[in-house]
């Protein structure tokens, strides 16, 4: 019996396995609609003018489309015409002068979206034997997180200051 059960329980975990090598398990298993991707749009508004109307874009965006980010930052008090991208503000051109000085790799992302995927696709392989499923994104990436006490304290011990670190007891 119990060699029964450890056959079929071998068996199980080699069930189901299919060519996503995403880390997190979060699926839609139901066959009707997500409830929450679906949004509908604003209500249509008479402008003042009709002179002042943009001109169509067939496919992009539209007047009524919801702008959930920017709806929330007006909504606090912000600006949303400040989440648009315009480049590299002023205040910034120092940083990225700095940053870029030893040049800069035009195909980082992808070689780093290649490197993800073949670290995801070996853990995947491992993965799939699991008796219990769950989300393997924080194993797979366990290793190159860094553990942010010990990086405090190695700082502190060569002398450098942490002010907004808690202070020493």
């Amino acid at each position: 019996m119990p060699l029964i059960l450890i056959a079929c329980t071998g068996l199980a975990a080699c069930g189901g396995v299919d060519r996503d090598f995403t880390l997190r398990k979060i699926r839609n298993t139901s066959n009707g609609p997500e409830e929450f991707t679906i949004v509908p749009g604003k209500p249509l508004e008479t402008p003042p003018s009709f002179v002042e109307l943009p001109p169509p874009t067939p496919g992009g965006a539209n007047r009524t489309d919801q702008q959930p980010i920017a709806d929330a930052v007006a909504a606090l008090g912000g600006n949303p015409s400040a989440l648009e991208d315009r480049g590299i503000a002023a205040a910034d051109g120092a940083l990225v002068s700095a940053a870029s000085r030893r040049g800069v790799d035009s195909t980082i992302r992808q070689k780093l979206a290649q490197e993800d995927e073949e670290l995801r696709r070996r853990k995947h392989r491992f993965a799939r034997f699991r008796i219990f499923g769950g989300d393997e994104y924080y194993r797979a990436y366990d290793n190159q997180t860094l553990d942010s006490q010990s990086v405090k304290w190695i700082w502190r011990r060569a002398g450098a200051q942490t002010p907004s670190a808690p202070p020493e007891r």
